[in-house]
């Protein structure tokens, strides 16, 4: 199929448009945050106590923290940290999941017995819980937050392409790349890494929101974004005292958390039933 039918079956899935614009909305939030907060100094931390922990209003529409700052400001300016942990998180992951994937899956042996076996150690602990033993280990702060989170991602995008690699390198086509003397890294780039591609964008995509979720996590445990950086979990974090007597403060961060989850589940679905032939078929 060409794109532009893959395009019109993702268009024609409700589900995906409404992921995909809440996306784009997001993405236009954290580009333009400086012009559509209302009180950027506020936002990136200046206090403003003669108005502390006001409930929402049209002056404050997500009212204010313990500080006096704008919530709505801040969750605007958080979208810019959420995303950016997102997309680097995921991409760090994906970049050493796909290089230690393709060399196991393509030429086995022991390259396939050590990559698999260290990918089998990092598989033993629960991502979060790996996370955040690095994340304490590196220390606090942003960096060290995506860090910690990219190391105990990358085994999954490993596993994933070492069994892509293995399903393609013994068909036709790759056996004749290798008579005609095709160097080897050409053939996993031009021949197996293609093939690769529709399940790594699926997951990708789905992880994107998840590595949003645990990097809020961690700042929630105060070992990620630190203050005053704008973060939607450390906002959570700073308004769980405040919960029972002024509920707006965790409550509005938590929302934007969620809402970002959902959107990029609903596109990494989508997208899957795109690819997916036996899943496609619905929508033509």
């Amino acid at each position: 199929m060409r794109k532009e039918e893959y395009i019109k079956i993702l268009f024609r899935n409700k589900l995906s448009v409404i992921g995909l614009s809440i996306i784009l909305l997001l993405v236009f939030v954290a580009i333009f945050a400086p012009f559509l907060a209302p009180y950027p100094e506020q936002a990136k931390g200046e206090p403003n106590l003669k108005e502390r922990l006001q409930p929402p209003s049209w002056k404050h529409p997500f009212g204010t923290d313990h500080m006096g700052r704008d919530i709505f400001s801040r969750v605007i300016y958080g979208a810019r940290t959420s995303l950016l942990i997102g997309f680097s998180v995921v991409s760090i992951a994906l970049v050493i999941g796909l290089f230690l994937g393709l060399i196991a899956g393509y030429f086995g042996g022991k390259f396939d017995l050590l990559i698999m076996r260290i990918t089998d150690i990092f598989l033993a602990f629960p991502p979060l819980l790996l996370a955040l033993l690095i994340a304490s280990t590196l220390g606090r702060g942003l960096m060290n937050a995506i860090l910690a989170l990219a190391i105990s991602w990358w085994p999954w995008y490993t596993r994933l392409v070492r069994g892509m690699a293995i399903s393609v390198k013994n068909r036709p086509y790759v056996e004749a790349a290798k008579a005609m003397g095709v160097a080897d890294w050409k053939i996993m780039i031009r021949h197996i890494l293609p093939n690769s591609v529709s399940p790594l964008i699926v997951q990708a995509t789905m992880d994107i929101g998840s590595a949003i979720l645990e990097a809020a996590a961690l700042s929630f445990l105060g070992l990620g974004v630190q203050p005053p950086t704008p973060d939607w979990g450390l906002m959570i974090s700073e308004g769980k005292n405040y919960f029972l007597n002024y509920w707006w403060y965790p409550v509005f961060p938590g929302l934007a958390i969620f809402v970002t989850v959902i959107a990029f589940n609903l596109l990494g679905d989508a997208i899957r039933e795109v690819i997916d032939p036996r899943l496609r078929r619905r929508f033509l």
